[in-house]
């Protein structure tokens, strides 16, 4: 996987909004912070637009993030948040000048569809992260810092109950679960063989998270995983008549007949604590005790 160059200070990084329609106040908080680090900030040109629940419609949100690709003095791509609308344009999107001078983007929950594109055709590594949106938190703010700067990144956690111990080694791919699924059999689907999957999501019903683990079980997409690291699922729904599991108990059942570890509860996704991930990239994980999980420089 090629690795973009790490930022500095007095380099320039975009924000644009892919997908839904984002707060004026969020993004002057977004551009204090990434200021703070140093940074130029340059906004994408419609990204206060409002076309329904989007951040304007298909061709301004294209063309903001088409010229923040192309543009060689940006060097990370900061998306505002998630919601809706990147599988409208990913296809009409031209990465020639991404493959030529490889830059960080950032996002996670609907930009799971460019982390996993990008992975899949062009071998580019991006970043798992807080947007915009999120960056009031002190702790996903800092970890994105560290992540972009290329300052070491490592955690380690409390293990989870459900968490299958060992140790392994893996390039981690992944994201959004109900994105992951959407995408099987496209050009933008991962090929998970060997790797570590990291799934998370949000505000789904239950029955509709079984029958996800089940698509990605069917599909050839568990069963020769290194590794799978579990986020946040949070927010669940339920019917009137209870489908009878918490989310992790149906994720547990799923994979339970593999041997490879798994670990639950680590702080990524739809939730304050959301802890950069570099897509891409080999990790280590470990789980006994403790839970830690390290990134190869």
């Amino acid at each position: 996987m090629i690795t973009p160059p790490y930022i500095t200070r007095g380099d320039r990084a975009a924000i644009v909004a892919p997908a839904g329609k984002i707060d004026k106040d969020v993004v002057d908080f977004a551009i204090k912070k990434l200021e703070s680090w140093g940074l130029n900030v340059v906004l994408g040109e419609h990204i206060f637009n409002q076309h329904f629940q989007y951040a304007g419609n298909d061709e301004e949100r294209l063309s903001d993030f088409q010229k923040a690709l192309d543009d060689v003095n940006i060097k990370a791509i900061l998306c505002a948040r998630g919601g809706y609308g990147l599988i409208r344009i990913v296809d009409k999107l031209d990465f020639t000048s991404l493959q030529k001078n490889p830059k960080w983007i950032i996002g996670f929950s609907d930009i799971t569809i460019l982390h996993s594109f990008v992975h899949s055709n062009f071998g580019i590594e991006t970043l798992h992260a807080t947007m915009a949106a999120g960056l009031k938190d002190d702790i996903s703010a800092e970890m994105l810092r560290k992540s972009l700067f290329g300052e070491s990144l490592s955690y380690e956690r409390e293990t989870h109950p459900l968490s299958k111990p060992g140790d392994t080694k893996g390039i981690l791919v992944g994201g959004n679960l109900a994105i992951l699924c959407s995408l099987i059999g496209s050009v933008s689907d991962i090929d998970t063989e060997g790797k570590i999957l990291l799934i998370e999501d949000v505000g789904e019903y239950l029955f509709r998270l079984d029958r996800m683990m089940w698509t990605l079980k069917r599909s050839g997409k568990l069963d020769k995983l290194a590794g799978l690291i579990v986020g946040d699922f949070n927010d669940m729904k339920d019917n009137d008549s209870p489908f009878g599991k918490s989310a992790y108990e149906i994720i547990s059942e799923a994979v339970d007949a593999y041997n490879y570890p798994v670990c639950f509860g680590f702080p990524a996704g739809h939730q304050k604590d959301n802890r950069a991930l570099i897509l891409g990239r080999e990790v280590n994980l470990s789980i006994g005790d403790k839970t830690t999980l390290n990134f190869e420089l």
